[in-house]
């Protein structure tokens, strides 16, 4: 697993040891987001850090089967996808410390392994029904 960065060098150097490709795909709304172009400049400097990296960008209004497909709620929104679509979502900018934990997601996306112990994957594989997740980060 790669570390996480500590710094905008750290950066830089965490996301070009990724190895395999990851998509980044943005959803924006043109009105009533004030947060959506901040978050685009964000994802495409993250983009810019790594050959690896790809977005994809939509417009949560108009584009209505990707935002089904992706189960998208609101903009701005980050849908972090590698060969598989593990389900990981970011909405509003990730600014601070919510940009370390976006190249953690990246990072664990492309790695493929989502370094849960052999405990907890056994435990996860016995639900049976979808559960929703949420984590909820403040910079205060």
């Amino acid at each position: 697993m790669v570390p996480a960065p500590r710094s905008p060098v750290d950066l830089q150097a965490t996301l070009a040891a990724i190895t395999a490709p990851v998509k980044l795909v943005f959803f924006t709304q043109t009105f009533g987001c004030d947060s959506c172009l901040a978050a685009r400049q964000i994802v495409d400097h993250i983009a810019s850090l790594s050959d690896q990296i790809t977005v994809e960008e939509f417009n949560l209004v108009l584009d209505k089967d990707q935002v089904d497909r992706y189960g998208v709620q609101r903009a701005p929104a980050i849908a972090v996808v590698g060969d598989i679509d593990a389900g990981i979502r970011f909405y509003g900018a990730p600014e601070g410390h919510e940009l370390v934990s976006l190249v953690e997601a990246i990072t664990l996306v492309a790695s493929g392994d989502s370094g849960l112990s052999e405990e907890s994957r056994v435990l996860i594989a016995a639900v049976d029904q979808p559960i929703d997740i949420q984590v909820f980060a403040t910079p205060t």
